[in-house]
């Protein structure tokens, strides 16, 4: 079993990741990111004409996430972390009409299971739920704003406050482009990448980059310990092992950027909403190279991932990470996740209740015998 994990973590090795805020929609696995995703799961069979249509009628729905220690290869000074932090998610892949945004495991029949590095997660994730979003704001836009500066607009018409009470009526805020915030740029820190604190013209604030550039720091996802959230984190070094402070990085991240809390810090980057991957045909009209339905960023997410498709009904399932994800099985209750890296065994547990028993029953004869000889003795003293 270390053997296999130690091969499944090295073959999960993270890739560059890009960042962005998210909202709770589905992310259609027919999509441009759904089908990348859904590219790096699956070893081909026979050549690079391998049909993943199938996928775009599945959702995908985040389950949960672990970590793991790994040796730092790359670990060269002597400050350098020695063992670094591994962090894997594990999915499933739903049928799109019954998978449930509501019920933790999203589906009970005709799934697979899948574990997968956070960075390739997270950059395809993230990726296919910014295209969906900016899908739905300029199909929205079009279709029910009316908000074209035509003929029959008065000298008064704003065309920038009819959009956004149009988006605001329409319950369509994430469409709303705040010009000033000055938010982190999370597509950087998507990975474990090095922090670089929003520059301002107060004096004060100076100082404190000033005092940075001495304690570089470093910016990431990471794995709340109940396993069931993604959240922003600030470390002390380059692979987002150890945290800057006692509060994940919160104390020191407010100090650089003059108070502001750091992003997602408290609430999860990955939400429980099943994504479907299923491209929206406009979007797949757009794309001349893509002949399929799938979105990119679930073939990207499928292809990478390890797989046990032991439920799942396709021609050819994939069995070979089903020992290793039993291993990190993540069982949820009342919404919380508990991740176990192993589960208890019935058969052991019914032997040490075995051998307890015996081992009760043999002191109580050891003691009987001891009585009795005791006994003995006390007869072959008296007179």
């Amino acid at each position: 079993m270390v053997r296999t994990s130690v091969a499944l973590a090295f073959l999960l090795a993270s890739v560059n990741a890009k960042f962005q805020p998210i909202g709770t929609k589905d992310i259609n696995t027919s999509s441009a990111l759904g089908k990348k995703i859904l590219s790096n799961a699956r070893q081909l069979e026979q050549d690079d004409a391998f049909n993943y249509n199938w996928v775009m009628d599945y959702s995908i729905k985040f389950q949960g996430c672990h970590h793991m220690s790994q040796w730092n290869a790359e670990a060269g000074d002597d400050e350098d972390v020695r063992v670094a932090t591994q962090r894997l998610v594990r999915f499933r892949l739903c049928p799109t009409d019954t998978c449930s945004s509501s019920d933790a495991g999203g589906c009970d029949a005709g799934f697979g299971d899948y574990v997968l590095d956070m960075n390739i997660f997270m950059e395809a994730y993230l990726e296919a739920q910014m295209n969906a979003e900016e899908f739905a704001c300029e199909n929205y836009r079009e279709n029910a704003c009316d908000c074209d500066d035509d003929d029959q607009k008065d000298d008064q018409f704003d065309r920038d406050e009819c959009e956004y009470n149009c988006y605001v009526n329409g319950g369509m805020d994430y469409c709303i482009e705040d010009e000033n915030a000055e938010a982190v740029d999370l597509a950087r820190y998507a990975e474990c990448a090095q922090f670089e604190a929003a520059a301002d013209d107060d004096a004060n604030n100076r100082r404190r980059l000033d005092e940075a550039e001495e304690a570089i720091y470093y910016m990431g996802p990471y794995c709340a310990s109940q396993g069931g959230e993604i959240l922003m984190g600030l470390f002390t070094d380059d692979t987002c092992t150890v945290f800057a402070d006692n509060s994940a990085g919160k104390s020191t991240y407010a100090s650089l950027s003059a108070g502001e809390a750091m992003p997602y810090s408290s609430a999860t980057i990955i939400g429980s909403d099943c994504m479907t991957c299923l491209e929206d045909q406009e979007q797949n009209d757009d794309d001349a190279q893509d002949e399929d339905e799938v979105k990119e960023g679930c073939e990207t997410i499928y292809q990478s991932a390890g797989k046990c498709e032991t439920y799942l009904s396709i021609k050819y399932p994939n069995l070979n990470a089903c020992s290793y994800i039993q291993g990190i099985k993540i069982l949820r209750q009342d919404g919380v996740v508990s991740v176990s890296s192993s589960q208890p065994s019935k058969t052991a547990g019914a032997f040490i209740g075995l051998f307890g028993v015996a081992l009760v029953l043999l002191g109580g004869y050891v003691f009987y015998l001891k009585s009795k000889l005791d006994r003995a003795k006390i007869n072959l003293e008296g007179p």
